[in-house]
């Protein structure tokens, strides 16, 4: 394949999912701006490795595979960076100037809570990440087991008894939400 009929092929088969990329690029990370930098790496890592792409396979569970590891590979590499907080994000200064704790601020609040969503996504950001990652690509984006098992790259009965474990887990996190919303438990 020459150069022009690789970037063709490149961009018919592999454009089409960059909205659903991006959706679980955000979901993972909870920032726009790393998500949109976690997708164009997945595709530059699609891109160069195109030839290793086998023609009527799963294309959205490839790039999904492709993403998802470069997510755990970026995720291992900043856990094992020494723990940094700028001072700004500590401490707020009013305006006497005097200087105060930032997370007891009500700044702090009011951007925990634009930050920090429902109760359903803060119950999906509680979750492991084993557990969230096959919530979003079951019930979120659709995949059916194999294909889960494929992006994973666990097998089948891994994947159901995950999910079973996952929405049973969320469930329980749910549970006290639930109650005060007029839902009743099952006897």
């Amino acid at each position: 394949m020459n150069k022009e009929e690789k970037d063709q092929f490149f961009e018919s088969t592999f454009f089409p999912y960059l909205n659903q990329l991006f959706n679980f690029a955000f979901s993972l990370v909870q920032d726009e701006d790393e998500a949109k930098d976690l997708v164009q790496d997945t595709f530059v890592k699609a891109y160069r490795f195109i030839d290793s792409f086998e023609k009527g396979t799963n294309v959205k569970a490839w790039l999904f595979r492709i993403l998802k590891n470069t997510f755990i590979n970026e995720y291992r590499r900043k856990t094992n960076l020494p723990f940094h907080v700028s001072l700004n994000e500590l401490q707020h200064v009013d305006e006497d100037g005097r200087t105060e704790d930032f997370i007891h601020s009500e700044d702090y609040s009011e951007y925990y809570k634009n930050m920090m969503g429902d109760e359903i996504t803060i119950a999906m950001d509680s979750l492991p990440l084993e557990f969230k990652t096959i919530i979003i690509l079951s019930d979120l984006e659709g995949f059916t087991y194999e294909e889960m098992a494929q992006v994973l790259e666990i097998p089948i009965g891994t994947v159901r008894s995950r999910l079973f474990r996952a929405r049973n887990s969320l469930k329980e996190k749910l549970k006290e939400y639930g109650l005060s919303r007029g839902y009743q438990e099952k006897r």
